[in-house]
């Protein structure tokens, strides 16, 4: 294995032009993709599509873990960059060269660190509890992502090879909890805890088994369940039998909107038709309504999924399903970010007319849509749920 010192670039080929950045939005018809046959889908063509891993840059604690070892013996001949720590690198997260390339970065990095604060808090809104996370940063670009805001000019996946440590937490906290007392609207009967904060279960699988690992924890766990939002279908998940205890969220927007600011994400056809086969395998399947973004014609276009929706769903689907809407978020750094690599974006993302400041709980300061202005959003929002979408009852609205 190539190892060289942090801060000296593992590559020495010119770095290609950056990749089309609407090449997954422009399948949105296409049918959800195979296994390859006699392997995983992480071994095929659409998996290196999202994930062709070029370099990894590595704590030395990571490198020398199992699960470190077991996700660089997937990447034979990948050059390894050994790293003080995976939070801030000079190199990749302090390089504004970086920005140009934001969606490349995350086509081709991985980043291994260890965990090193393990806890979980409460949340009380998607899930009861905010379990440490596996992984931070993801392969697909939304642009509206909260997770790279502290991170500087590249996000590409972090995952915490200390998988075990990180079980063993979530167990302890889950058995001192003891049966849940009384139904809340995260669920009626089991501790809720998200699993995939800052990053998406669904790519991490592509490359590490940190989310079979936890699916398998919770199948362990009778007084909780797993959660996780994704917008990648990876029918690998299909094989990890979660037994009711995971739930999958899938987010969704509509198709107009996704295909500008969803990049590198599963079409929300995809996601939509995912469900059945989701639910089929032993998980319980939300959706996400998120982010709801503002903009000239977005109560056509939210009614129209709702009906693609109430169209494609079997009852099956329909009668568990619930759903969350989540209204956007911005934040000023990641919106100078974007103008580097994709200003587009922002033309729907930054409205200063119809935004106001918000503090977020880590001291972030952000900009949401003004009080009124969400309000009267969200109140339009559930009057075309109930005429579209009736059987899909809204958990809560943020």
């Amino acid at each position: 294995m190539d190892r060289t010192p942090a801060g000296s670039s593992p590559r020495t080929s010119e770095t290609p032009e950056q990749q089309s950045l609407f090449d997954w939005a422009d399948v949105e018809d296409a049918a959800p993709a195979a296994p390859p046959p006699g392997g995983a889908f992480r071994d095929g063509p659409e998996a290196r599509r999202m994930l062709d891993v070029r370099e990894v840059y590595a704590e030395p604690a990571a490198l020398a873990s199992p699960r470190g070892r077991q996700i660089l013996a997937r990447l034979p001949g990948v050059p390894v960059t050994e790293v003080p720590g995976h939070w801030r690198i000079p190199s990749l997260h302090g390089n504004d060269g970086n920005v140009a390339r934001w969606a490349r970065v995350k086509t081709e990095t991985l980043v291994l660190g260890v965990k090193q604060t393990l806890a979980t808090r409460p949340n009380g809104r998607s899930a009861d509890w905010i379990a440490p996370g596996a992984s931070n940063g993801c392969a697909m670009a939304c642009a509206y992502c909260y997770v790279p805001r502290r991170k500087g000019y590249a996000n590409p996946i972090t995952l915490f090879t200390n998988i075990e440590a990180i079980v063993a937490h979530v167990g302890r906290h889950v058995r001192a909890q003891g049966p849940k007392r009384e139904p809340n609207q995260c669920d009626p009967l089991a501790w809720v805890y998200d699993i995939g904060e800052n990053g998406d279960c669904s790519v991490d699988a592509l490359v590490s088994d940190n989310t079979a690992d936890l699916v398998a924890a919770f199948r362990r766990l009778p007084t909780a369940k797993a959660s996780f939002a994704t917008k990648f279908v990876n029918p690998d998940l299909l094989a990890l039998d979660p037994q009711g205890r995971t739930r999958v969220r899938f987010s969704v927007m509509p198709a107009s909107d996704s295909r500008l600011l969803d990049i590198r994400t599963s079409p929300v056809a995809d996601r939509v038709a995912a469900a059945a086969d989701f639910l089929d395998a032993g998980y319980e399947v939300h959706f996400n309504l998120s982010p709801v973004v503002l903009r000239p014609g977005w109560q056509r276009d939210w009614a129209e999924l709702l009906d693609h929706m109430d169209d494609v769903l079997p009852a099956r689907v329909k009668e568990q399903a619930a759903a969350e809407i989540i209204m956007l978020t911005h934040n000023q750094q990641l919106h100078e970010v974007n103008l580097g690599w994709h200003p587009r974006a922002e033309d729907l993302l930054w409205q200063p007319a119809a935004q106001e400041t918000k503090r977020s709980e880590n001291g972030a300061v952000n900009v949401r849509y003004a009080r009124e202005v969400k309000r009267d959003a969200l109140l339009r929002l559930r009057e075309i749920i109930a005429v579209h979408a009736p059987w899909l009852r809204v958990r809560y609205a943020f």
